[in-house]
C-alpha cells in the first residue's frame, strides 16, 4: 500500500512540475487591435491608424507600445533596447494581417510614402514583396536582419507631402492599388534628385 501511495505522489509531483514548466515557458504575446480613437504613436505622438503601416511591440512585463510607422518602432528600440521585448509585430501591406517582425519581408525605397516617411513597407512573404516591386518598379527586398543595419533616414521631401497630422493627405490608410505610392518617386526623377 505504501508503494502505491508513493507512486501516486510521484505522479502528482511530476504533473505539477510539468504544469509549472509549461506556464513558465509558455508566455504568449498577441498583437492587440488598433483603436484609432485612443492609440497614439509612442514616439511621434501621432494617431495610429488602423492600417498597413501600424506596428506594435509588447515588452516581457506586458507593456504594449503602438507606432504609426515602422521607423518609429525602430527609434523606440534604439532608445530602449530590445532585451525586454516579448514580441514585436508589423502588418502586411496587402491585407493588414499582423506578422511577427522577424518573419516579415520588407520593401524599402525612399520614394515610398509612409506616415513618417521612412519608406519601408511590410509583407507577409517574399513573393508578395516581389510582386509589389514588380508592379511599382521600385524597392529593395529586406529582412529583419537587414533592417538592423539600415540607416533609417526619413525622406524629408515625403515629410513635406504629409498632412498636418503627419499622415498622407491622399487617403493614408485607405486601401488602394498602391499606385499612389510611387508618385513622389516619379517627381524626384523628373527634378533630378
Amino acid at each position: 500500500m505504501n508503494k502505491g501511495l508513493n507512486r501516486r505522489w510521484t505522479l502528482v509531483m511530476v504533473l505539477m512540475f510539468g504544469m509549472v514548466l509549461l506556464t513558465a515557458c509558455g508566455t504568449k504575446y498577441a498583437a492587440l487591435p488598433i483603436n484609432e480613437d485612443v492609440d497614439i504613436c509612442a514616439i511621434c505622438k501621432m494617431q495610429v491608424k488602423d492600417d498597413a503601416y501600424a506596428t506594435q511591440l509588447t515588452t516581457k512585463d506586458g507593456q504594449n507600445y503602438k507606432f504609426d510607422d515602422i521607423g518609429c518602432m525602430n527609434q523606440w528600440k534604439t532608445e530602449n533596447g530590445t532585451d525586454n521585448i516579448g514580441m514585436d509585430y508589423v502588418r502586411d501591406y496587402n491585407d493588414k494581417e499582423w506578422i511577427e517582425y522577424s518573419k516579415a519581408t520588407y520593401v524599402y525605397d525612399a520614394s515610398l510614402r509612409t506616415p513618417m516617411a521612412y519608406g519601408i513597407l511590410n509583407f507577409k512573404d517574399k513573393p508578395s514583396a516581389e510582386a509589389f516591386i514588380a508592379e511599382q518598379g521600385v524597392g529593395t527586398i529586406m529582412t529583419a536582419e537587414d533592417l538592423a543595419s539600415h540607416d533609417w533616414k526619413q525622406n524629408t521631401e515625403n515629410m513635406d507631402m504629409m498632412g498636418e497630422h503627419g499622415h498622407d493627405e491622399h487617403g493614408h490608410g485607405e486601401e488602394g492599388d498602391g499606385n499612389e505610392m510611387h508618385q513622389e518617386g516619379e517627381m524626384k526623377e523628373e527634378s533630378g534628385h
